[in-house]
């Protein structure tokens, strides 16, 4: 079985667990400060996936690092991941799980680029207008780039929006240029 089919099956056995035992938001809050840590400490990922490290000692560094700061419930899961021996695959599930959450409360992750900052009555009328449009409750990432000018530039899933003025110039530029070969 497939790396990303084992993940899949313990993030949704997690996620199910999470929502009947009405946890859900603490158990992602949980899944969000396990990703974010593991993102920022590569040694901690190694150590995870050294099958030298024996998975007791692999138990007591996750307790150390999060003991206090998740629930019981994720703590056990963590347990029961060490357990099976699947503890490598905890970036992966924790990913995967973050996802599935998302798709069941309806949010979709954006990303906006544009050329200056937005104000936040701006940040505010364009996530509306987004939410509204996309029907989906939106997470946006802004991310400032000077190089398209003016406008903004949408990525929703693998749906890309380009509205940039840089944009807009280049098709202007390709119609002058047929229009000028059809005239030769």
């Amino acid at each position: 079985m497939s790396e990303y089919k084992i993940s899949s099956r313990y993030a949704t056995s997690l996620l199910e667990t999470a929502e009947g035992k009405k946890m859900l938001d603490a158990v992602a809050k949980d899944i969000e400060l396990i990703s974010s840590t593991l993102e920022a400490n590569h040694q901690l990922i190694l150590i995870l996936s050294n099958p030298v490290i024996k998975p007791n000692v692999k138990l007591v560094i996750l307790e150390e690092i999060f003991k206090s700061r998740i629930t019981p419930e994720t703590s056990n899961f963590l347990r029961f991941l060490i357990e099976k021996n699947r503890e490598n695959l905890l970036e992966s599930i924790s990913k995967i799980f973050l996802d599935l959450r998302d798709d069941r409360l309806g949010i979709v992750n954006v990303e906006v680029k544009t050329a200056v900052a937005f104000t936040e009555d701006q940040v505010q009328t364009f996530k509306n207008n987004l939410e509204k449009y996309l029907n989906k409750k939106i997470r946006i990432i802004f991310k400032i780039d000077p190089e398209i000018i003016g406008g903004f530039i949408v990525n929703v899933s693998d749906t890309m929006f380009d509205a940039s003025l840089k944009h807009q110039l280049e098709l202007l530029k390709k119609q002058f240029l047929m229009v000028s070969g059809s005239s030769n």
